[in-house]
C-alpha cells in the first residue's frame, strides 16, 4: 500500500466510513434477500403440511368407509376398491408430510450465504487493519 501524509488522515477516514458504511448497506440487503427466500420455502412447507392433514383426513374417512362396506358386503369387489383408494391416498398424504418437514428443517432455514459473506468481510478488515 502507498504511504499516505498526515493531512490525508480525515479524508482517508472518512472514505473508510463511507465503504464500511456501503459494506453493511450490502450485507443488509443480502440479509433480506436471504431472509425473504427462506419465509417463502417455510410458507411452502407448511402448505404441504396442511395439504397432506387434509390429505389424511379424507384418506381415514375413505378407509372407514371401505371398511364399513367390506364388512356389509363380505364381498371383495366394493370394499376392495375402497380400500385400495384410501391407501393411495394416505401414501401421497405421507409423501407431502416428508416434503413439508424437508423443507421446515433447520439446514434448510439457515442463511448460508449471509453467514459466509460476513465471515469473508470480517477477515478482509482484519487483514486490512495489519497492513
Amino acid at each position: 500500500m502507498a504511504k499516505h501524509t498526515i493531512q490525508e488522515a480525515p479524508s482517508l477516514l472518512v472514505d473508510t466510513l463511507r465503504q464500511f458504511t456501503s459494506l453493511v448497506q450490502g450485507e443488509l440487503t443480502l440479509a433480506r434477500a436471504e431472509m425473504s427466500r427462506i419465509i417463502t420455502r417455510a410458507g411452502v412447507g407448511i402448505m404441504f403440511i396442511a395439504i397432506a392433514m387434509l390429505m389424511a383426513l379424507v384418506s381415514l374417512n375413505v378407509l372407514a368407509s371401505a371398511a364399513v362396506a367390506y364388512i356389509a358386503t363380505n364381498g371383495l369387489s366394493v370394499g376392495l376398491s375402497a380400500l385400495i383408494v384410501g391407501g393411495v391416498l394416505i401414501v401421497t398424504a405421507i409423501g407431502f408430510a416428508l416434503a413439508g418437514k424437508s423443507r421446515l428443517s433447520a439446514d434448510a432455514l439457515t442463511p448460508e450465504r449471509t453467514a459466509e459473506s460476513v465471515r469473508k468481510d470480517f477477515k478482509a478488515m482484519k487483514e486490512a487493519s495489519n497492513v
